[in-house]
């Protein structure tokens, strides 16, 4: 089930990002990582969660006001059960016209991942975690009717 997040969600939300981010991003020393990261990271944005058998399987993460994806992670128990790909079709739902997300250049399984439900890499860039790629999704455009 894929759902709104709320407050009651933040503990197991704060402890899945930063164990999916420690076993994801193996290049970059897991120390910088932390727990508060979570609360900071997703400050204004809209968050979703999926649920297995009542407990959150991962979450995705978007800032509104320019359909920009910021998080998407699935727990490691969780992984290539469709959730991730879940979350995503949810929150692109809520979007109107194309969305865009930064990947890192290493997360190679990410960036397949992406390609495989349609995004397309626009430009590559870098900023203080590395190297990355700026994604689009087409996304859905309004009709007149709608």
């Amino acid at each position: 089930m894929i759902r709104d997040a709320t407050r009651a969600d933040l503990a197991v939300l704060r402890d899945l990002f930063l164990q999916a981010r420690r076993e994801t991003f193996h290049w970059t020393d897991p120390l910088l990582f932390r727990l508060q990261d979570f609360d900071i990271q997703t400050e204004g944005e809209a968050v979703m969660v999926a649920e297995v058998e009542g407990l959150i399987a991962g979450f995705v993460s978007w800032w509104a006001p320019e359909n920009f994806v910021h998080h998407l992670f699935v727990g490691k128990s969780y992984m290539r059960r469709g959730i991730g790909k879940s979350l995503l079709q949810a929150a692109l739902s809520r979007m109107e016209g194309p969305a865009r997300l930064k990947c890192s250049q290493r997360n190679e399984s990410a960036i397949a991942f992406y390609v495989a439900l349609g995004w397309r890499v626009l430009e590559p860039g870098h900023s203080e975690d590395g190297p990355y790629f700026l994604m689009e999704f087409p996304g859905r455009t309004k009709t007149p009717e709608s």
